[in-house]
């Protein structure tokens, strides 16, 4: 019986660490969206994870070279209450943010679909993200013309371009478009679900109807497992926003 004095306090040293919890946030500060399960994650309903607004939209590196109002994409001015973002791929291999931005301002861009009710009669979309930034065309309380010619997804959506010019970092411009939606998610009060591909929308005369757009985040011309990955690096940066 002397000879079992030394277990208990032994017993008692085993039964604290079994209590005790890392300390740290959960995953040891690892991102956890980058696992291969390629889960998602609910949208967070907590308070953040400690990054502001204006910080994030630095690292956005979010540039404005508005299409004046009154020409082009913006010459007839439809107010907008946005519900919904929609993210596109300009499947144009030459071009740029800071290109397509011009091109917009020029009035280059002309809408294929004027004819089914389309009273601009030019594409314009919001924003057009690149590897090293983003570039605003219009306001975000304004319809543009880039999705379903006068459907909802023009009525009630922010439209996101992300660049596929040769020699631009197709990661870097999908991880900057992430960080861009989670803001406006955050400002707009726009729920995780209403992020949607540009598939999403229909588009009246066309056929198919839904375009397999943004392609390379698309699995055989729909969402699928790709798509499911954007959105969780979406919800990752809109769970870390105050």
């Amino acid at each position: 019986m002397q000879s079992l004095r030394w277990l208990l306090p032994f017993a008692v040293l085993v039964f604290a660490c079994l209590q005790c919890v890392p300390i740290g946030p959960p995953g040891g500060g690892r991102d956890p969206y980058r696992s291969s399960n390629r889960v998602v994650p609910q949208q967070s309903s907590g308070s953040g994870g400690g990054t502001s607004l204006s910080a994030m939209l630095r690292q956005v590196n979010l540039k404005t070279d508005m299409v004046r109002r009154g020409t082009h994409g913006r010459r007839v001015v439809r107010p907008m209450i946005p519900r919904y973002i929609t993210i596109h791929s300009t499947q144009n291999y030459t071009a740029g943010a800071a290109k397509h931005s011009q091109a917009l301002k020029n009035g280059a861009l002309r809408s294929p679909k004027s004819r089914y009710g389309n009273r601009i009669g030019y594409l314009i979309w919001h924003f057009t993200i690149d590897q090293g930034v983003a570039i605003q065309h219009m306001p975000t309380t304004e319809q543009g013309e880039h999705a379903d010619f006068g459907g909802p997804g023009n009525r009630l959506s922010i439209g996101i371009e992300m660049c596929e010019n040769r020699g631009n970092s197709r990661s870097a411009t999908t991880e900057r478009t992430a960080k861009l939606t989670a803001v406006l998610m955050k400002k707009n009060r726009i729920p995780l679900q209403n992020v949607v591909p540009h598939y999403h929308w229909p588009r009246r005369g066309k056929i198919p109807a839904n375009k397999n757009c943004p392609h390379f985040l698309m699995d055989n011309g729909r969402p699928g497992s790709k798509w499911r990955v954007f959105l969780g690096r979406v919800n990752y940066y809109y769970r870390r926003l105050d």
